[in-house]
């Protein structure tokens, strides 16, 4: 039986939604275009992930958006790399398809967390029935009164 993939956890800090976050992609992978740089998303952390190969076997990023579980994105790689104060940190390199996910409360921390595949929310898909057409704040205040 394959293993199960592992994911990261990690706050999207300054996101007020997911077209925030998608937003904030299109714009950065413009920039690094026109720097004449590959079109990568990359998200700088400075804990260095020690389960590497489970989370880049399937695993993908789960952002908390306004202290709510609702999106994610596949992770593809992990790069490690000092930075220049010495300080080691790492890139998270992702697709840059963002994928809303079934919103469930999260409270604030810091840094991130793995999140276990058995315990990742679902995504919202064709399969979700109406969540798949309901506005994200519709979802985002239902799953805030424990309707979701």
């Amino acid at each position: 039986m394959p293993a199960m993939p592992l994911h990261i956890l990690k706050l999207c800090v300054g996101a007020e939604s997911i077209s925030d976050l998608e937003e904030w992609i299109a714009e950065r992978q413009a920039q690094r275009r026109a720097r004449g740089e590959p079109a990568e998303q990359l998200h700088t952390t400075r804990m260095v992930p020690k389960r590497v190969e489970e989370i880049v076997n399937g695993g993908s990023l789960y952002w908390v958006i306004k202290g709510q579980v609702s999106a994610r994105q596949r992770l593809i790689a992990i790069r490690p790399f000092t930075d220049g104060e010495g300080i080691g940190r790492c890139h998270l390199v992702m697709e840059p398809v963002v994928v809303p996910v079934e919103p469930r409360p999260f409270r604030p921390f810091q840094g991130w967390r793995y999140l276990q595949d058995k315990d990742a929310p679902r995504d919202i898909d064709g399969r979700s029935g109406d969540l798949g057409v309901m506005p994200e704040q519709m979802r985002r205040e239902l799953a805030e009164l424990g309707l979701l």
